[in-house]
């Protein structure tokens, strides 16, 4: 079942990106979400979007584990040069696993294993994250359509199993670091990621 999401409030948001409309949304679990909006996106036009997960350490702490930051910083600034996109900011910390079980899969990491292995040598899933929350937040905006800025193909799958008309697929390769080559090697080789400047 989809979880039910309720839009609780908004307001202007002025960024080094410009100026976006930031939108608060919490699960009846009590799990709180976001979606930063710039120009009108209920107009029937396939929209610029991008669909992130939380990644504390990557997005405010700038960690050079994974590409997360980048890729978030990249999406502003696409929408922004675009005058009209929506980022929907999903809080599933880890895929999905939380804060702390992800520091532990980091420490893990540190000692050789992957991300994957990390995570399934804490009893974890590989992937937890529920990417059907961006449906309720669409329809809440008005979006029709949306060109997608991702290199997960899960991601696009989900979203057109849930009704999500995914027009078009933008690829997002930025944050390549020394410390993230296997990292992004991994999601490439294990997690199916796309990896090259194909566009679907």
């Amino acid at each position: 079942m989809t979880p039910k999401l309720n839009h609780l409030s908004q307001c202007r948001l002025p960024t080094e990106y410009g100026v976006f409309t930031l939108h608060g949304f919490q699960e009846d679990n009590g799990r709180e979400h976001i979606a930063l909006v710039m120009g009108d996106v209920a107009d029937g036009e396939p929209v610029l979007s991008r669909i992130h997960s939380e990644c504390l350490t990557g997005d405010a702490l700038f960690s050079q584990k994974c590409d997360c930051g980048p890729q978030l910083q990249a999406a502003m600034q696409a929408v922004h040069s675009a005058g009209r996109g929506v980022i929907v900011y999903l809080r599933q910390e880890g895929r999905g696993i939380g804060l702390i079980n992800k520091i532990r899969a980091y420490a893990l990491q540190d000692q050789g294993l992957d991300t994957v292995e990390a995570n399934l040598a804490l009893g974890l899933p590989v992937d937890a994250r529920d990417f059907r929350i961006a449906k309720h937040i669409y329809d809440h905006l008005g979006v029709a359509a949306v060109r997608l800025l991702t290199n997960n193909p899960d991601k696009l799958d989900t979203l057109r199993d849930c009704g999500i008309n995914v027009v078009e697929r933008l690829p997002l390769h930025v944050g390549h670091h020394p410390e993230n080559q296997h990292y992004l090697a991994v999601k490439a080789d294990k997690l199916g990621h796309m990896m090259t400047n194909q566009h679907i």
